[in-house]
C-alpha cells in the first residue's frame, strides 16, 4: 500500500507542475519504485496462501477473499491503466537493459497531451492506493473481528 498512496499523496503538488518539471520529477522513481512494486507479487502470493490455509465457510474466510480480490485488483490497475502511461514518461530515460525490457512489456504507444497522460497516471494511483487501504482493512478486519 505503500507506493501507491506515496504516488497519491503527491497528486496536489505535482498537479502545480509545469510540463519539464514533471517530466524529470517522474523520472526520479525508476527504480525504486519498480524494485517496490514487485512486492505486491508477494502480497498476493502470501494472502492466496492464507486464503487456502483459512476453513471455509467462515466470515475469516470472506474477508480474506476480499483482500485478496482487491490487491488483484490494485495490480490489475497497474498494469492496465499505469504501466501503459509509465512507458511514456521513461522513453527518454537513460536505464539499464532489464528496466527496458519491463518497461516494454505489455506496452503501447501513448499520444496525446501530456496533461491528459498526467491525469490517467496520476489517477490511477489514487485508484491503486484505495483499492490497496480496501484490502488492508479486509485482512485487518479478518485477523481481529474474527479471530479464535
Amino acid at each position: 500500500m505503500a507506493l501507491s498512496l506515496a504516488h497519491a499523496l503527491e497528486l496536489p503538488g505535482k498537479l502545480r507542475l509545469k510540463e519539464a518539471t514533471y517530466r524529470s520529477v517522474q523520472a526520479i522513481y525508476y527504480p525504486g519504485f519498480t524494485i517496490g512494486g514487485f512486492a505486491e507479487i508477494g502480497g498476493i502470493i502470501a494472502l492466496a496462501v492464507l486464503l487456502y490455509l483459512t476453513p471455509y465457510p467462515s466470515a475469516r474466510f470472506l474477508w480474506t477473499l476480499a483482500a485478496l480480490v482487491f490487491l488483484l485488483a490494485e495490480h490489475a490497475t497497474y498494469w492496465l491503466v499505469t504501466h501503459p502511461v509509465n512507458n511514456f514518461w521513461v522513453q527518454d530515460t537513460a536505464m539499464p537493459k532489464s528496466a527496458a525490457t519491463f518497461f516494454s512489456m505489455f506496452s503501447r504507444k501513448q499520444t496525446g497531451d501530456w496533461r491528459d497522460l498526467r491525469n490517467v497516471w496520476e489517477a490511477s494511483h489514487v485508484a491503486r492506493a484505495g483499492l490497496a487501504m480496501l484490502s488492508l482493512v479486509s485482512i485487518a478486519v479478518a485477523a481481529t473481528f474474527f479471530a479464535e
